[in-house]
């Protein structure tokens, strides 16, 4: 799906997302996948300029898989926000709530950045894999 980021996108495409997964019988992974997917659409409205991306949600034998890819060359770096900022912590959340999650960067310009959520029961999340 080929979209244009906007002040209320994010609300749109969790639906859609929740849908996608309760469907295919993983309720459980809604809300951390729902969190994921929000971070990822935020990066895209704050620091793409044209604010378009793709967006790919595909099922794994293991749970699930979501790409976002953009046109912008630069790459998401963790950010080391103070009790004050009011950003810089998407990342660390992203890490917190998926199984891995990484960044290719395509030969087109621009990336894709994405992550995995595992349906396991017990499964640790934040596993951090940048490949």
């Amino acid at each position: 799906m080929r979209f244009t980021v906007g002040d209320h996108s994010a609300r749109h495409v969790r639906r859609i997302l929740r849908h996608y997964l309760t469907q295919w019988g993983m309720p459980s992974l809604a809300d951390d996948a729902a969190l994921a997917l929000t971070e990822l659409l935020t990066n895209v409205h704050r620091h793409v300029p044209d604010r378009r991306c793709a967006l790919l949600i595909e099922r794994s034998p293991t749970g699930l898989r979501v790409e976002v890819h953009d046109s912008s060359p630069a790459l998401p770096r963790p950010h080391r926000a103070s009790p004050d900022d009011e950003s810089g912590r998407g990342l660390a959340v992203l890490d917190a709530v998926v199984h891995k999650w990484g960044v290719a960067q395509t030969g087109s310009p621009g990336k894709t950045v994405w992550f995995e959520c595992r349906e396991q029961r017990g499964a640790c999340p934040g596993v951090h894999s940048n490949s």
